[in-house]
């Protein structure tokens, strides 16, 4: 059996690094299963070195297609003429595509195209909000898929809504999960945190990146405003996305207790969340480790593909208005945040059942 597996960005890496581990382990047992892993260049990015791969101890892929840049269609365009050269030269029985980047849409439709079965890891998660390029993506993708593996039982109901069939469905938990708890023993500091002296539990960490948050300046001006009138003066870690950067220069924004840093690796940026107070985001995988690592979480976003996180997590929902911030604040000064729990086969072993199920489905 051939695989092929798909990833695009940085964040699939760290989604298909357990898998491809736990392909190793299937190969030595069964000498019949063979991967190709295929970056296909959609984002570039400088931290993703050898060093990068090296952290998640998974091999520099097989081929880099390198198409990346454009607009949305141009990028779609260049990953599918480039994954089916690919094809064509290295044939395969199954590629696999994760997440919801424009990669996973254009490989699954360019596998299809040649009559090659795909299979969707974290498939059947939906925001409902077809303004995001991802949700697009994630409603093509699955659209086309023969094989679902869910992080969740939500996922899953979203699914047969759809008309998918129970037999195609797979719930197997969180690869993404699987790499933060093999990895979590190796978090390590970043320079900021003896550089500024942090604290553990006296900070927050800040991420930004959406264009509803990021591309208009007043927008922009008065989320970062309200999180430093209402963080009672405690450090505040901002890992300033390339996008959010262009639009920070000219904000003016000038705070003693507010850290602009470059983006940081898995590992270090993984040390920062573990030990903070509060995370503020508007990523969607963030407030899943947040759930794990049992750190409160406000998600900056009028809607999220990941209710599990607000259901049974640490996470918070609360939109994109400046003026929510205080409330949730105040909760979280005042000692009344949610507990929290760690959702179904969130377990570290999440690969394992994909890997495991792949192999019964083509014995």
């Amino acid at each position: 059996m051939r695989i092929t597996i798909i990833a695009g960005a940085r964040p699939n890496f760290i989604k298909i690094a357990p898998i491809v581990h736990a392909l190793q382990l299937s190969q030595k047992v069964n000498v019949n299963i063979s991967f190709r892993l295929i970056h296909t260049g959609q984002h570039f990015d400088k931290k993703m070195s050898g060093d990068f791969f090296e952290q998640l101890g998974i091999p520099v892929p097989h081929s880099n297609l390198e198409a990346g840049g454009g607009t949305q269609a141009e990028q779609t365009a260049a990953i599918m003429i480039r994954f089916e050269a690919e094809l064509t030269l290295h044939p395969s029985d199954l590629v696999l595509v994760v997440g919801d980047v424009t990669s996973t849409m254009a490989c699954a439709i360019t596998a299809q195209k040649m009559g090659i079965k795909v299979a969707h890891v974290e498939a059947g998660i939906r925001s409902g909000d077809w303004t995001m390029p991802e949700e697009i993506n994630r409603l093509v993708t699955d659209s086309i898929t023969n094989y679902f593996f869910t992080t969740s039982e939500v996922a899953g109901d979203n699914l047969r809504r759809s008309g998918v069939e129970d037999e195609r469905i797979f719930f197997v938990g969180n690869t993404m999960i699987d790499t933060l708890l093999k990895n979590r023993q190796r978090f390590v500091a970043p320079e900021i945190w003896d550089r500024i002296n942090l604290i553990t539990g006296e900070y927050l960490v800040l991420t930004l990146h959406r264009p509803a948050n990021v591309d208009q300046e007043a927008q922009l001006k008065e989320l970062l405003e309200e999180i430093i009138v209402n963080s009672r003066q405690i450090p505040i870690i901002f890992p300033v996305h390339p996008r959010t950067a262009k639009n920070l220069a000219n904000l003016g924004i000038n705070a003693p207790n507010l850290h602009f840093i470059e983006p940081l690796s898995y590992l270090e940026f993984n040390f920062l969340v573990e030990r903070a107070k509060l995370v503020v985001t508007d990523s969607g995988g963030i407030t899943e480790e947040t759930t794990v690592m049992g750190i409160p979480c406000i998600t900056l976003r009028n809607n999220t593909e990941r209710p599990e996180t607000i259901s049974i997590g640490t996470n918070e929902l609360i939109g994109t208005d400046p003026a929510n911030i205080k409330p949730y604040f105040d909760k979280l000064f005042n000692g009344k945040w949610k507990k929290g729990s760690i959702p179904p086969l969130w377990d570290g072993k999440t690969a394992e059942r994909i890997v495991d199920q792949i192999v019964k489905i083509y014995e």
